[in-house]
């Protein structure tokens, strides 16, 4: 038996990365799956986002696990979207007991004065809070949800170091992140749906594999190298490692859908290797 057999599942920007593995760990364990992605480029984000293609290999490898996905083209700043695929699987699984606001972008270019700033925001913050809204309707006692946000938004400076108006978006919305979590964990304790936020490092995913990232790391080279940059990741964390691999944050989520974890909410956990103790906190 699986840790969460017949439970249900909600899961955003599951195109590939973070979001991909959350898919297959929850589906390993048991759960069905309800999945959107964007599939779709935003043009302050200077690296390729999930396709089409990469949205139906989730979905195969969702059901090779012998579970059932929903999986659809939905952006998360749009609440109207997200509504409708989470009706069209209540619909189809009857349920709805897990909730995973995975869905992010770090935009670093812009052709309009802080474009970056308001597409960051409106993804990893408002996308979030969207994915929540949609949710909540259906959510019965020790339903969970889980955000995932940043240890970028935890760190003292990131707002002002991460490159264009972008960058500093992605870590305020983070930041952020973590009191409304904190907040609404208290409102929604009274029912015993539970809320919690968790912090990745650097994670191998796109996100970080691309040359503005790299750049960040490398600000001494116009073009850096992967091999570069890998080199420069362990600046970040205690634990000698450039960063996690998407599963580690996967492993925390399944946790937190779980009935092993039933009291724990309003937390802020990290799986950043020791990069908050290495570095000076934000608050």
């Amino acid at each position: 038996m699986g840790r969460l057999d017949g439970k249900v599942s909600f899961v955003t920007g599951v195109g590939r990365g973070q979001g991909r593995s959350h898919c297959v760990r929850l589906a390993e364990e048991g759960s069905d799956i309800i999945g959107v992605d964007i599939c779709a480029s935003i043009p302050s984000v200077n690296y390729p986002l999930a396709s089409v293609e990469d949205l139906e290999v989730t979905a195969k490898e969702v059901e090779a696990t012998g579970r059932r996905m929903v999986a659809r083209v939905a952006d998360v700043r749009n609440r109207d979207q997200l509504q409708s695929v989470v009706d069209e699987g209540i619909r189809a699984f009857g349920r709805l007991d897990t909730v995973v606001a995975n869905a992010g972008i770090v935009p670093m270019g812009e052709t309009y004065v802080c474009e970056g700033f308001v597409d960051a925001t409106d993804v990893d913050l408002i996308g979030a809070m969207n994915t929540v809204a949609v949710s909540l309707p259906h959510l019965q006692s020790y339903a969970s949800i889980v955000v995932i946000g940043s240890v970028g938004g935890l760190l003292e400076g990131t707002t002002r170091n991460l490159g264009a108006s972008g960058g500093a978006g992605y870590c305020w919305a983070k930041q952020t992140m973590t009191h409304y979590v904190e907040v609404l964990a208290l409102q929604l304790a009274k029912s015993s749906v539970r809320m919690n936020a968790i912090h990745p490092t650097n994670t191998d995913t796109p996100m970080l594999h691309n040359e503005d990232i790299y750049r960040t790391f490398c600000p001494d080279s116009e073009h850096p190298t992967r091999l570069e940059a890998i080199a420069a990741f362990p600046t970040l964390q205690a634990m000698p490692i450039p960063y996690v691999d998407p599963v580690d944050v996967s492993e925390l989520v399944v946790f937190l859908a779980s009935d092993e974890s039933r009291f724990i909410t309003g937390q802020n956990l990290r799986v950043d290797a020791g990069a908050l103790l290495k570095q000076a906190p934000a608050f």
